[in-house]
């Protein structure tokens, strides 16, 4: 016990990326997790912040792992602002669950998160993933107004709303999201909300992948607002499946227009069944480009053989390969990609052999910032950009 906090040995389903934790810490409050935090830097044990763990593998494995801190126990909804349209909740709470209590007051949170069951707050913005509706709506980092983090020394910081105690200089929420665990722990986070809509319609239709550009430049540009577009391409050879989401009072007649863009299809009040969904990740390569970039995107996928699904319209999609990927494979895909203005990286993979993140412009100052919050490389050591 630390100050309260359960501490169990570890077992095999504990380890990170194959690293096998010492103990698995379980606070069940803030306090806890900063009591937890202090007693490893006085041990100079490495921590690990582990959700509901269905994303733990993305990220390179941590160089040393001693503790996971899980924070499936801090599941609490703090508040819920309905007026306000903000709510506030615990790292630990669920995707799902969260998404069900506002649904009870006619609100969401507008992020369409992979795996929403297991999926939490923390793992969400740790992570960072963004799901179709970002084109609309933005990315978890977009959304979130305010953060608790708790530093690897057991400071407790806040940021953004409700603030009590800030670092100086810095907007903690947007540093934290998609740092995967290696600058602190997110314990809390307030989001901005939005109303249910009232309908939403999917537009449905297998599209040729050359008429795909010009298919999603005529969606971006449409005055009926779609909320979505989303391509999924099973086999590299396949001809790609294409969904248009409206959403609003007049999601039916904004759909018919969609409609006519895309070329014909069916008008659906259901999405198809793999929308927003990661099916695939043992290895999982995420490219993000620019619109102008789609088409070179969609070529470099298939001549790789790699398995597509994502967003045509925000820029970013997902490939996953049928076999291991090989490094010169990689090699190919990423400079195909980043001629085309976009960038490349690889998420998820069992293999060692693979540059994760390629050549990061930012990495001096990324790692500037690693030293000023983490100087004792105890949190995830390893596990981001340039083995920070």
């Amino acid at each position: 016990m630390i100050e309260g906090a359960t501490v169990r040995q570890a077992g095999p389903e504990d380890a990170v990326g194959g690293v096998l934790p010492r103990w698995v810490a379980l606070p069940e409050s803030v306090e806890e997790v900063a009591a937890v935090l202090r007693a490893c830097a006085e041990r100079d044990l490495a921590v690990v912040p582990a959700g509901g763990g269905t994303k733990l593998h993305w990220g390179a494995p941590p160089e040393r792992c001693d503790v996971r801190l899980d924070l499936g126990r801090l599941d609490t909804i703090l508040e819920h602002a309905a007026g306000d349209l903000v709510v506030r909740a615990q790292a630990g709470v669920t995707m799902g669950a969260l998404a069900a209590v506002l649904a009870d007051e006619g609100q969401e949170l507008a992020v369409d998160a992979p795996f929403p069951e297991g999926a939490t707050v923390g793992g969400t913005l740790a992570t960072a993933p963004a799901g179709p509706r970002a084109f609309r709506y933005g990315t978890p980092r977009d959304l979130l107004i305010g953060v608790t983090v708790v530093l690897p020394d057991g400071t407790v910081a806040r940021s953004g709303g409700k603030v009590v105690k800030n670092v100086a200089g810095y907007d903690l929420g947007k540093l934290f999201t998609g740092s995967y665990g290696t600058l602190g722990v997110i314990a809390e986070a307030t989001f901005r909300l939005h109303p249910l809509p009232a309908a939403r319609r999917w537009v449905r239709a297998e599209v040729d992948a050359a008429d795909l550009p010009g298919i999603a430049a005529a969606l971006a540009a449409s005055q009926a607002e779609p909320s979505a577009a989303e391509v999924d391409r099973p086999e590299p050879d396949a001809r790609p499946a294409l969904a248009v989401l409206a959403e609003g009072a007049a999601a039916e007649s904004r759909a018919a227009a969609l409609r006519e863009l895309v070329g014909g299809g069916e008008i659906s009040d259901a999405p198809p069944s793999w929308w927003g969904l990661v099916s695939r990740d043992e290895t999982l390569v995420e490219a993000r480009f620019p619109a102008t970039g789609l088409a070179a995107v969609l070529e470099a996928a298939e001549r790789a053989g790699l398995a597509l699904r994502g967003s045509v319209l925000s820029g970013r999609v997902l490939l996953a390969p049928s076999a291991p990927m090989e490094p010169e494979v990689l090699a190919v895909l990423r400079r195909r990609v980043e001629a085309a203005g976009g960038r490349v990286n690889v998420l998820a993979t069992p293999h060692a052999g693979l540059d994760r993140w390629g050549q990061v412009s930012a990495l001096p100052l990324m790692r500037r910032v690693k030293e000023r919050f983490d100087p004792g490389r105890r949190m995830s050591p390893g596990r981001f950009v340039g083995g920070i």
